[in-house]
């Protein structure tokens, strides 16, 4: 009984070390991840349902792998809403790297489709897009990085493969 008490105050000490560890892992040094929509795929499209696959870039400026987790994401274009879900995909960015990788998106775009049919039919002009959300990183203790990113995706971007 008396040995269990004194195990007691040491399995709770190592306990906050090791989590004061884990906290260590995500320092303000450390510059959040970029990420970037580089191409929209349309996979179908019909006038109820149309699927797309988002090409996504993620960027890490950091030192130290990146462990990316979630992205919980809302895709503009121009002043349409493209997308809106969640993804949960793990994957590791290396240091001063970049990594590609895609999440299939459904919706329904039929209210809109007159609008957007007109902004994709302009071959010239680059449709400017808005990705707004959350990147989920880390590999035992997840931070949410926010996202908030304007660019522009070439009209010859759509192409289906």
């Amino acid at each position: 009984m008396i040995g269990e008490l004194r195990l007691l105050p040491i399995l709770c000490l190592l306990g906050m070390l090791g989590l004061s560890g884990c906290v260590s892992w995500f320092t303000d040094e450390d510059i959040d991840p970029e990420v970037h929509l580089v191409k929209v795929e349309v996979v179908k499209a019909n006038l109820l349902e149309q699927r797309f696959t988002l090409h996504l870039r993620v960027d890490n400026p950091n030192d130290e792998d990146l462990t990316v987790r979630r992205l919980t994401y809302r895709v503009y274009l121009e002043r349409f809403l493209l997308s809106d879900g969640e993804h949960e995909h793990w994957f590791t960015v290396t240091p001063h790297s970049s990594r590609y990788f895609k999440v299939p998106v459904r919706t329904n775009l039929w209210p809109q489709i007159r609008d957007l049919v007109k902004l994709l039919h302009k071959p010239d002009r680059p449709i400017p897009y808005r990705l707004e959300g959350e990147l989920e990183v880390g590999l035992f203790i997840g931070k949410d990085v926010h996202l908030k990113r304007n660019g522009v995706i070439i009209p010859g971007d759509f192409i289906p493969e």
